[in-house]
């Protein structure tokens, strides 16, 4: 269904994902917070590298920051929201949305607020192949040493050809999600191609996109 990465397209990600300076900061902050298994996802990336093929802005469009992390120690909501709080903290001053959930329990809310079962997961990095789509797919985390490692479980082509694809293990309710992100997106990058959803038609779409 996809290509894998190529080193030239990590480079270019990479690159255009830290060009963004609000991307770069979150990262270079994170190692400093309570953040196990740390990972920077979707949005932020992908349409920071859609943002430099469209000679956009490098912040154009785009609407919050994920960050997903995983403590599966503490599954309680207080514990999550003393974790959301500190990065409150950490990243006030970068004056954008920057939402924190711990991938851990979203299994235990999940049901409730969208109506499908959510299986548990067991790192971070799998929620990735549950999201509406392949281009969504996409995490950057700091490593020990230096740099970032990237994640991109259904490669970059999607990406970088500027194409929203429906991912058809994606355990959606239905196409209204997907589309009204499609139309979206459409509205804000024209040169984007939108396929149109051919996902499962039942369950719910992941909590972060």
């Amino acid at each position: 269904m996809t290509a894998p990465v190529t080193p030239t397209q990590e480079t270019r990600f990479i690159d255009a994902c830290l060009a963004n300076p609000v991307n770069a900061a979150i990262l270079a902050r994170m190692p400093s917070l309570p953040l196990p298994q740390g990972m920077l996802v979707s949005g932020c990336l992908y349409q920071s590298v859609w943002n430099a093929l469209c000679d956009h802005p490098p912040g154009h469009g785009i609407r919050d920051y994920d960050l997903a992390y995983f403590d599966d120690s503490d599954l309680s909501y207080e514990a999550e929201d003393r974790v959301i709080k500190t990065c409150a903290a950490a990243f006030a001053d970068l004056g954008v949305e920057v939402e924190v959930r711990n991938q851990a329990r979203v299994h235990l809310w999940f049901a409730q607020k969208f109506g499908a079962p959510y299986p548990p997961l067991s790192a971070p990095q799998e929620a990735l192949e549950r999201y509406a789509a392949l281009c969504h797919a996409v995490a950057l985390a700091p490593k020990a040493s230096g740099g970032v490692m990237l994640y991109a479980p259904f490669g970059l082509d999607d990406i970088f050809a500027m194409i929203m694809r429906p991912n058809p293990d994606a355990p959606a309710k239905d196409g209204q999600s997907y589309g009204a992100k499609a139309a979206r997106a459409k509205s804000v990058w024209p040169r984007l191609t939108i396929m149109p959803w051919q996902g499962k038609t039942s369950g719910a779409l992941h909590a972060t996109r």
